[in-house]
């Protein structure tokens, strides 16, 4: 059985705050102070370019992807980390839609992240070969899996209401219409086990910052099914994907197995990091993980419902069809997370009044949900959020 005492004890938390935003930021990990330090002091400090050999700088984008690939379902040698979400995105589209030259629909749906969204408008606008990018409402998914389409791109958890698609039968059926299948995993990895290996998932992309605790830009990464992953065709053919880089040829050869899917030079600080937030990871079992996560999302839910009626629940009632983030929706509510904020209870807010709390059971315990449920009814009960001072809107929301 998991220790969530101990899992949490490994977490700085500020005195006196009640963490359920790591659906957007994860905390940080005591031990990750010392070690990056000592990255920055004793290899890059001592050793400086030398440590790429000595430090073993290179090979920390597969060594964290097999631990990442752990919890999500994902066979050793076919997760690698580096660079943005978003190119990560771009990539594994492109080398779907190469998997299916002769169908021109990627169907996705509303509830997925925009960027997703305005990655693949790009990348089909850059192809100019009449491609469609079709959105349907998450419900009405299934139904418009059609021979027309050539890849299937969601997100498996919905960034806003936290909804879960359920991956397995959806891959089942897009393969059965020879679809290929790529799912985006950021509110999915380290929020609820995942097993792409046994949904036979084609792609699949996802981040470190948000549950898996590596720390703000922490680095996405990106999964290839091992029956795709020896052809297919790396559309940001980036210098360290190639399979001999310092041979220095003017014409790109992939690289072999994952290590093709690299664009860029990793970033090695945070990589460190990420090393440290996974040190606690291996600690957890995933279905320890997912049962207390549903019983937290529970009493946080009756608790909000009982005390605070003027919240109206937008995620799914069941624990099993939804991720691990719980949404509200209140019509001042920007103004209200704010001042729930400003009283130690860190959540977020979604467009246009989703009031939004991630429930993380590695640093969230029982007496942490009924403080919140508390803090936050005060807050609406109240009307506490209605002061000016809550209704001034940052670069970030």
């Amino acid at each position: 059985m998991t220790d969530f005492a101990k899992t949490k004890s490994m977490f700085h938390l500020p005195d006196g705050v009640i963490y359920l935003d790591g659906n957007s930021l994860g905390p940080l990990p005591k031990s990750a102070c010392d070690h990056v330090s000592n990255m920055m002091r004793n290899e890059w400090g001592a050793q400086l370019i030398t440590g790429w050999n000595k430090a073993g700088w290179l090979e920390l984008s597969t060594d964290l992807g097999d631990r990442i690939a752990r919890l999500i379902g994902a066979k050793p040698g076919h997760v690698i980390l580096g660079d943005t979400l978003s190119l990560k995105v771009y990539q594994a589209l492109a080398a779907a839609l190469d998997l299916n030259p002769g169908r021109k629909v990627v169907l996705s749906d509303n509830g997925n992240f925009p960027s997703d969204l305005y990655i693949a408008q790009g990348l089909l606008t850059s192809l100019g070969q009449g491609h469609e990018l079709r959105v349907v409402d998450p419900a009405a998914v299934a139904a418009n899996i059609t021979d027309d389409v050539a890849v299937l791109m969601l997100t498996e958890v919905g960034y806003r209401s936290g909804r879960l698609h359920d991956m397995n039968a959806l891959t089942k059926l897009a393969h059965s219409r020879g679809v290929v299948t790529l799912w985006d995993l950021a509110h999915s990895t380290g929020a609820i086990p995942v097993d792409l290996a046994g949904c036979d998932a084609d792609f699949a992309v996802g981040c470190s910052y948000k549950y898996l605790n590596g720390g703000p830009g922490a680095p996405a990464f990106i999964y290839v099914a091992p029956r795709h992953i020896d052809h297919v065709r790396p559309a940001l053919s980036g210098w360290l994907g190639h399979e001999a880089p310092f041979d220095f040829d003017l014409e790109y050869r992939p690289g072999a197995g994952i290590e093709r899917m690299r664009i860029g030079t990793p970033p090695i600080i945070a990589l460190r990091a990420l090393e440290k937030a996974m040190d606690i990871w291996d600690l957890v079992d995933m279905n320890d993980l997912r049962a207390r996560a549903i019983e937290l999302s529970g009493q946080f839910i009756a608790g909000v419902e009982k005390h605070c009626p003027a919240l109206t629940l937008v995620s799914p009632r069941d624990g099993q069809k939804r991720g691990s983030q719980v949404a509200f929706a209140f019509e001042n509510g920007f103004a209200a997370m704010q001042a729930v904020i400003d009283r130690g209870v860190i959540g977020d807010f979604r467009a246009p009044d989703i009031m939004r709390f991630g429930i993380t059971p590695l640093y969230i315990d029982e007496a942490d949900i009924t403080a919140a449920v508390a803090i936050i009814c005060d807050v609406i009960r109240n009307s506490l959020w209605d002061n000016a001072k809550y209704k001034k809107r940052g670069l970030v929301t």
